[in-house]
């Protein structure tokens, strides 16, 4: 007789709905991982600046003198005001409160009447610094000053994306789309790490842009790489140029745990997600497109207006019915789709996911 099989089942409701969850979450996992910050492309000057909130910590990126990169928390050593907000130029970083000066280094350069006090040493004072990473033109941060590089995290993204955007040094941000979801962030995220809904939701994209038959989702360390053909050329629903590249008539998508994923289009056009938690029913996400200098592109434009009026909001009526099915008195967490051969109408990647979730929760 064979033995009966123990189903793998999605998370309990709790870890979507509870506001406790959500800030073990926010002071937890949010500030020990990497998370997207910004794009270079905001810092081509020394003394560029932007600003930008994590885990609810205000901070901002700036380039120094040097042109090195450098990012810190937003907040004056002195009686802690914020230092600077939105976007900008400055030779030496100014704090709003005392005027105390800083260089783009983080070092204190100056202060009225510091020199008055007996035993104050300037060189010992410095904004607080946080690691940040270059990722292909994407900047990213983490508040663990002992994490390990983005490398380790996601072994061969960087090299496997490089392949398929061969010319990211060139690109800029074309448009950044703010959309919010009255979901937990995890909804939103394990919707976006599944394709087990698409024929049935996204006929668009699921006959327009890729071949289902094809998908496949596998993880790579705490990265889950998405791979498929582009749709037959008659069918596409704009045009590629199968001969431009290796991969031109690939679609392939890297979800960087917990908050970010790069997509390729086949055509080699680059375009993003990141999600900022609002709290344990909101969610904000960013959907980004990207062009050569950031110059408009007729291909590009048109592919992130179809994007946004069919795959994104589809999306966002399926992630707000699971947060509203998340309360049901009558909703006990079903087993997953795990199909051994894994492919398009498997769960395997959400099983993943699951326990990345379960972890940064319970240890």
């Amino acid at each position: 007789m064979t033995a009966p099989v123990e189903l793998v089942r999605s998370l309990d409701a709790r870890y979507y709905t509870d506001p406790q969850i959500f800030q073990i979450e926010r002071n937890g996992l949010m500030a020990r991982t990497w998370q997207f910050a910004g794009h270079v492309s905001q810092l081509k000057e020394p003394g560029a600046y932007f600003t930008f909130e994590i885990a609810g910590q205000s901070l901002f990126c700036i380039r120094d003198k040097a042109g090195e990169i450098r990012a810190f928390y937003n907040v004056c050593q002195h009686r802690a005001h914020e230092l600077v907000s939105g976007t900008g130029n400055a030779g030496l970083i100014v704090c709003p409160y005392h005027a105390w000066t800083y260089e783009l280094t983080g070092k204190l350069r100056s202060g009225p009447n510091i020199k008055a006090v007996p035993g104050f040493d300037r060189d010992a004072i410095c904004l607080t610094s946080v690691k940040v990473e270059e990722f292909c033109g994407f900047l990213f941060v983490n508040l663990d000053a002992d994490a390990r590089p983005m490398e380790d995290w996601f072994p061969g993204a960087r090299a496997q994306l490089t392949a398929f955007v061969p010319n990211y040094a060139e690109l800029e941000p074309l448009q950044w789309v703010e959309i919010p979801e009255n979901c937990n962030w995890k909804v939103s995220v394990e919707n976006y790490s599944e394709c087990y809904h698409c024929k049935i939701n996204h006929q668009t994209f699921a006959t327009g842009i890729i071949k289902p038959e094809t998908y496949d989702i596998q993880p790579q360390g705490y990265c889950l790489r998405h791979t498929t053909e582009c749709q037959n050329l008659e069918s596409m629903t704009y045009p590629v140029d199968l001969d431009a590249n290796e991969h031109a008539g690939d679609y392939s998508s890297w979800f960087l745990w917990p908050m970010f994923s790069f997509q390729v289009y086949p055509g080699n056009v680059l375009n993003t997600y990141h999600w900022r938690a609002v709290d344990a029913d909101h969610v904000v996400v960013w959907r980004g497109w990207y062009s050569a200098g950031g110059l408009d592109s007729d291909i590009i434009s048109r592919l992130a207006a179809q994007d946004r009026g069919t795959t994104v909001e589809e999306d966002i009526h399926l992630v707000e019915s699971v947060q509203r099915g998340m309360k049901s008195r009558g909703y006990r967490p079903g087993p997953l789709v795990l199909d051994p051969a894994c492919g398009v109408n498997s769960e395997h990647s959400v099983k993943v996911l699951q326990q990345w979730m379960r972890e940064a929760v319970d240890g």
